[in-house]
């Protein structure tokens, strides 16, 4: 009779609805960028904090619960005793990774940090990948060295693009990634000047001088906004990361899930 053995399957699954969000999320972000509305930008990643932290923060409880009682056993001809370590501790790192870019979304903080302590748990879970390839400590080695890249670098190439977004919304006049325009020459000519000045309407209280600086503030051209090419390229091999990332868990789990979920006989 079929009988669950472990819940790693379902941890697995978790990687996949990770790797969807933060990519649809991503895309919208860039979407409301070039558009040049900021609003949209942080209503999106507000919105999107309530899954995100509701993934990481079932993922960390999973993570924190195998590191104090290590469910995984020593099967013979298995090497699943090594998940304990190999897949749990990085695990937790992607429970916490999420409740602090969460968090950070929700409250409308600075990306950045939340971006460079992503980076950090990348950068580790790469290296927890490529000792567990040359060690063989799974069945599927090549695997899940491709699952740990994937992840690890959508960790770390995370931290660029939330830079990125912050240098966005600290500019709410809109001037975030504005190219200047050239303004024409100004011409003088003192009796036209005068001229105008003498025909301006004469309001009370109001400096005359003062009125003509700000008809002239009015008409002058204002900077263009306009997306760096470089952002977007940035982005969509950002996207992509994350997009090859959600295909590994897929393929990982696909492989796993009979193991995972059905006991000898």
């Amino acid at each position: 009779m079929a009988s669950f053995i472990d819940f790693l399957a379902f941890q697995q699954a978790l990687l996949i609805f990770a790797a969807v969000i933060v990519g649809y999320v991503g895309f919208y972000v860039w979407y409301a960028m070039r558009r040049n509305d900021a609003a949209s930008v942080t209503a999106t990643l507000k919105s999107a904090a309530v899954p995100i932290g509701a993934i990481g923060a079932i993922a960390t409880t999973l993570a924190v619960w195998a590191e104090t009682t290590w469910p995984y056993p020593a099967i013979t001809g298995t090497r699943m005793a090594s998940y304990n370590i190999f897949f749990t501790d990085v695990y937790l790192l992607f429970g916490l990774t999420l409740v602090v870019l969460a968090i950070t979304m929700a409250f409308k903080l600075k990306l950045t940090y939340a971006g460079l302590f992503a980076f950090v748990a990348g950068v580790i879970t790469m290296g927890y990948g490529w000792n567990g390839y040359i060690a063989g400590l799974t069945k599927d080695p090549l695997e899940t060295l491709l699952l740990y890249l994937a992840f690890g670098g959508t960790a770390v190439f995370a931290f660029p693009a939330t830079v990125i977004t912050d240098y966005f919304l600290a500019h709410p006049d809109g001037t975030a990634f504005a190219s200047s325009v050239s303004t024409p020459a100004a011409r003088s000519v003192p009796s036209f000047q005068g001229a105008s000045r003498a025909a301006q309407p004469i309001v009370p209280g109001m400096n005359p001088e003062k009125a003509e600086e700000n008809v002239e503030a009015s008409s002058a051209p204002r900077p263009k906004f306009h997306l760096p090419a470089y952002v977007s390229a940035y982005v969509w091999f950002f996207l992509g990361v994350t997009m090859l990332a959600g295909y590994a868990a897929v393929a990982y789990l696909m492989s796993t899930l009979p193991g995972h979920l059905l006991s000898p006989p």
